[in-house]
């Protein structure tokens, strides 16, 4: 069947059980682990954008800026790659991090996890705000990486197995939500300490990232661990004392059963590196890979990490690009509400689909608007109502994100691996999604330089492209539990041909009620 439907998906299965505050405070609680990424996403930008910040560390960068000649295209103003390195070396540490964090989050659980990439993250964020050369800014960002992995590996697994299946999207994506709100904060507080006149600003932008910090750490002491984790390290009547209390009933008997053989298939697995290349996890692997990629190359993190440097290039003063960096913020937050509402609704594929769309058009149409204005030279500057239609596309790409890709891009991938497999699956998400930030991070401003408005047109093939993809290849898992998605893989037109019937942890029992 065309279109990556299935090929009958039966009723979703419902366990029973009710909502509980308990398990609402603790997926918010959880989900306070983006803040740390989303405030480091908008602080950088912001800071990069500075003047005092530019004239400590990078002066050449700050020279090039204000001093540029006439015939100097706008477009390579801000090319430095020890500047970019500032930025995207973060996410090179979270990237080696995310292995190291899967080991961890697998035998001691996902709130060690979290707790630990806590504790890193504030002292990462204690070095940058202390720091007076680039070595010691960077050693602060390189911890910073380390942070982040381990919050960005432990957080969705954990919202993922907390959550009731009808609900599993909503509550995932309070991580993105948190993500979005800490961008939001870091760009108000880039706005305010740039009107510091002393020049010290940036060092309170940089060391805020403690705030959320120990926010994170402080809230994992207080979790409970996830049902599954407990089976996972054999604390099973822990694990059944839990889950009564996040479902609000005695009555969990079916679910119980179903981790109880999901727990028993993943204790048979000593090595889930080796495992996850097996074919009957293809499909899974595949997604996995491809879909964090493609989250990347959405080109939002060219928004996030320099949206004030963007505004900038293209006429904006100081003042009005950090401000013009807290609209699109405060639009990233509005969006991913509607994700909130929407994604248990409409299903995952639906919003991939809308979301893909509307991108690629923003995107095409922000090119030739720039096209049209600088051209290839970059000399020149927008007039107001020109950079205003810039702001204006750039917010209604950024909303089409928030409520798909953004969201998507971490519940998809943290939902669809079977639980022998899924520290390992979470951590190959985390791997690829900072792997390509960190590219993207590096490379974006010597791409703006040699590619100009060309760059909007790259990023947009790029989203043609994966919503195809999503289109033909991506099985709907809206409320399915977590420990049956193997069974929607199965019956996809394309992925069944790689799973094996007894592949499939309690699918074939629970088929007939279904």
């Amino acid at each position: 069947m065309a279109g990556g439907a299935l090929a009958s998906q039966g009723p979703a299965k419902n366990y029973g059980g009710n909502v509980t505050s308990f398990v609402l405070i603790s997926c918010i609680v959880a989900a306070t682990g983006g803040l740390i990424f989303g405030f480091d996403l908008g602080i950088s930008g912001g800071v990069t954008a500075m003047d005092p910040f530019l004239t400590k560390f990078f002066p050449s960068v700050y020279h090039k800026v204000h001093n540029a000649s006439a015939h100097e295209t706008a477009y390579c103003k801000f090319d430095s790659q020890l500047l970019t390195l500032f930025t995207s070396s973060l996410y090179l540490a979270a990237l080696v991090a995310s292995f190291l964090a899967s080991s961890i989050t697998r035998l001691f659980g996902r709130k060690m996890s979290m707790s630990i990439g806590g504790i890193i993250f504030l002292i990462g964020s204690i070095l940058n705000g202390i720091a007076n050369n680039v070595a010691v800014l960077l050693i602060g960002r390189l911890l910073l990486g380390v942070g982040v992995g381990f919050a960005n590996q432990s957080v969705p697994l954990y919202l993922s197995e907390m959550a009731p299946a009808h609900l599993r999207g909503a509550l995932s994506i309070g991580f993105q939500m948190a993500i979005t709100i800490g961008i939001l904060a870091a760009n108000l507080v880039n706005y305010g300490t740039n009107q510091i006149k002393e020049g010290y600003g940036w060092r309170i932008s940089l060391a805020l990232a403690g705030v959320p910090a120990v926010i994170m750490t402080l809230g994992a002491l207080m979790l409970p661990d996830t049902p599954n984790s407990l089976f996972e390290r054999g604390k099973k009547e822990n694990a059944m004392k839990i889950l009564k209390k996040i479902r609000g009933t005695d009555n969990v008997d079916e679910e119980y059963q179903d981790l109880v053989e999901a727990s028993e298939a993943a204790a048979k697995v000593q090595h889930p590196w080796k495992n996850i290349l097996q074919r009957k996890y293809r499909p899974q692997l595949v997604m996995g890979i491809l879909i964090p990629m493609f989250q990347q190359l959405t080109g939002i993190n060219v928004i996030m990490f320099y949206a004030p440097v963007l505004f900038k290039t293209i006429g904006f003063g100081d003042d009005a690009s950090l401000m013009a960096a807290v609209i699109t913020g405060s639009v990233n937050v509005a969006a991913t509400v509607v994700s909130i509402v929407s994604v248990d609704r409409f299903g995952r594929r639906a919003l991939f689909l809308e979301g893909g769309i509307q991108m690629v058009i923003c995107e095409f149409v922000v090119g030739i608007v720039i096209a049209l204005q600088f051209g290839s030279t970059g000399v020149g500057s927008f007039s107001k109502g020109y950079a205003d239609l810039v702001l204006i596309l750039i917010c209604i790409y950024v909303a089409a994100f928030a409520w798909s890709w953004g969201p998507l891009g971490w519940l998809v991938p943290s939902e669809i691996y079977p639980l022998e497999i899924r520290s390992a699956g979470q951590a190959i998400n985390v791997a690829v999604n900072m792997f390509f930030t960190f590219v993207i991070g590096q490379v974006f401003l010597t791409m703006l330089c040699h590619m100009k408005f060309g760059l909007f047109f790259f990023f947009g093939s790029w989203g043609v492209l994966m919503t195809i993809f999503i289109y033909i290849f991506l099985p709907e898992t809206r409320n399915i539990p977590i420990e049956e998605i193997s069974g929607v893989f199965k019956k996809h037109w394309f992925w069944g041909r790689y799973i094996p019937d007894d592949a499939v942890i309690g699918h074939q029992h629970h088929n007939q009620s279904a």
